[in-house]
């Protein structure tokens, strides 16, 4: 069973215990249950669970001092706590400390799958994997795309990886150096579009001593220092062209020749390269050499928006707590309503600016709690910007295109539209009524046309 469907089950009642577990075992989760707090602890130190669903009321360390050591030992865990109904108080404090859910006894079985599906924290195998182990996610065009990565690291290919900025470009190759033969040597990544034209050939391919002025010492250059690894070109699409001419040399001959130098020296490097531009229009428009671009295009491997795996953002949010942590800054959790708002919103910025709006909470939030209020402050928004519709605005929408589409089809006769539709008339009208839809419209658009 995969770890991301693993649930720890924390309850001294051994009745409830294992009514509980083959409910979880019967929605398809692993089950792995204990009778108290220090148990759990212990069994944390062995495994890796989606999510720990524990009593509140247990003798020594209960549900509300458990969830304090997750915080500490495993950021970003979900916890979801079980209460009697006279305990609810305690559980409200208790979610305001962290827990992202509580159900009351005795559990309903719909809330709790709900409850489940909302938080349980999912990964994949492939981010089990050392290569691959600063990549966090469980969507499904990202574990595509990993796949493709692992499978074009064992050849030599030069890979081309496209996507928005902060999407991770620079992370994912990365990965697939890590993935390769050549993991054990240089990793040398060099960003073509932050390095002045006319010093980027001796960052690239070094130089002699005495070649330009300034130049007081022997310089290998990039692709010397990464003999036998790999070379990252970031920003490809910003190289100067007179330097586009000299970089298909090197890739063709396997050979640089650093400045002021007149013999050349053999590279062994693989060559990946990245952009968040569209490198066949800059060829079209003659600002990218076409023979270069497909000696770099040879794989092209693209990195999705983050506003296209949404239901990454709460791994990723949980993933840089941890990190913050770990530098020394204060530990802080989100709370669920708040979680909400940044799934929801656009991110334009990516991955990148997600984190730096986490940073941001965490450096602000005067509590352990980051709130809506503080994750609106930073998003510079005063009221909640839904880039995904509630299921009840999608549907309603659905049903208003339906009906629209219908009355044009049958040109505003509505008598027709209810027949394809296969309602009574009278409902129609009702439906047409609740969606503001006015059916003469459409008469007198098809009117129009014949006209």
């Amino acid at each position: 069973m995969n770890q991301a469907n693993r649930i720890l089950l924390v309850d001294d009642d051994e009745k409830l215990r294992r009514v509980l577990s083959m409910r979880l075992e019967s929605l398809g989760y692993a089950v792995d249950a204990v009778a108290s707090g220090e148990q759990a602890l212990d069994a944390l130190n062995n495994l890796e669970p989606a999510l720990v669903l524990t009593d509140l009321r247990m003798p020594g360390l209960d549900g509300i001092e458990l969830l304090e050591r997750i915080q500490v030992l495993r950021p970003g865990l979900p916890v979801i706590l079980i209460t009697a109904h006279g305990d609810i108080p305690d559980a409200v404090r208790a979610t305001q400390a962290g827990a992202v859910d509580f159900l009351s006894k005795p559990v309903d079985p719909q809330q709790l799958e709900e409850s489940l599906a909302r938080h349980a924290r999912q990964t994949t195998t492939a981010t089990n994997e050392a290569w691959a182990e600063h990549i966090v996610t469980r969507s499904r065009n990202m574990l595509e795309l990993l796949d493709k990565v692992k499978r074009v690291a064992r050849t030599s290919s030069s890979v081309l990886i496209t996507g928005p900025s902060g999407a991770g470009k620079e992370l994912l190759a990365r990965a697939l150096h890590k993935a390769s033969p050549r993991q054990r040597k240089e990793f040398m990544a060099l960003n073509c579009g932050a390095v002045p034209a006319e010093l980027l050939e001796s960052e690239l391919f070094g130089h002699k001593k005495g070649a330009f002025t300034g130049a007081s010492t022997d310089h290998e250059g990039l692709f010397r220092a990464a003999d036998g690894g790999t070379v990252f070109l970031d920003e490809i699409g910003d190289m100067p062209h007179d330097l586009q001419v000299k970089l298909l040399r090197v890739l063709q001959e396997r050979e640089v020749r650093p400045v002021g130098e007149t013999r050349s020296v053999r590279v062994d490097v693989r060559v990946l390269s990245a952009t968040h531009r569209d490198l066949q229009s800059l060829v079209d428009e003659g600002d990218f050499r076409e023979d270069l671009f497909y000696r770099l295009n040879v794989v092209q491997l693209a990195v999705p928006p983050l506003d296209e795996r949404r239901e990454d953002i709460p791994l990723l949010l949980a993933h840089q707590l941890n990190l913050l942590v770990r530098k020394g800054s204060p530990r802080r959790v989100f709370a669920p309503d708040a979680v909400e708002l940044l799934v929801s919103v656009p991110w334009p910025g990516n991955v990148r600016q997600l984190f730096n709006v986490v940073e941001q909470c965490v450096a602000l939030s005067p509590g352990r709690v980051i709130s809506l209020a503080q994750v609106q402050d930073a998003l510079g928004r005063k009221a909640e910007v839904k880039a995904v519709p509630s299921f009840d605005d999608a549907r309603a929408e659905f049903t208003r295109k339906y009906l629209s589409d219908l009355l044009e089809l049958s040109e505003g006769n509505v008598s027709q539209a209810a027949r394809l539709a296969e309602r009574n008339r009278t409902d129609f009208y009702k439906l047409l009524k609740k969606h503001g839809i006015d059916p003469g419209a459409f008469k007198r658009e098809a009117a129009e046309d014949r006209a």
